[in-house]
């Protein structure tokens, strides 16, 4: 589990290698990442926008933005959380992933959160402590 608090929000991800949805023969990974997000603020906030930076194995980067998360702008009042689960798929058995997402609160006053660095680990990946 990876987790990191901007601005009162709480990012929380949960990664997980899917094996019946890889196919490690014809060079594709593929996991589910689930992730919550925790309003600890005092403020009504909504998710605008997500950014991704998406990286493999060889060091090939993929940047993925737009709106909101799987197709919703969710809106979070004081104490609420948003949960949801999607998924990358990787030409390598491993890579890493971070990002932010793009907030606006009640007053209109937009803001970014982290969204911590994750690694995308597969059986078939090696390794490396650094």
């Amino acid at each position: 589990m990876y987790r990191e608090t901007t601005h009162d929000i709480e990012i929380i991800v949960e990664p997980e290698f899917l094996a019946d949805r890889s196919r490690p023969d014809a060079g594709r990974w593929f996991w589910a990442y689930s992730i919550t997000v925790k309003n600890h603020g005092g403020r009504t906030v909504q998710l605008m926008h997500r950014h991704w930076r998406i990286t493999d194995a060889t060091g090939r980067v993929e940047e993925v933005k737009g709106p909101g998360v799987v197709g919703e702008q969710p809106i979070l009042a004081p104490g609420e959380t948003f949960s949801y689960t999607s998924g990358c798929p990787l030409a390598t058995p491993s890579g890493i992933m971070v990002g932010a997402y793009r907030f606006v609160d009640e007053d209109g006053e937009s803001f970014d959160v982290n969204i911590p660095a994750f690694s995308l680990d597969s059986p078939q990946g090696a390794r490396i402590l650094n």
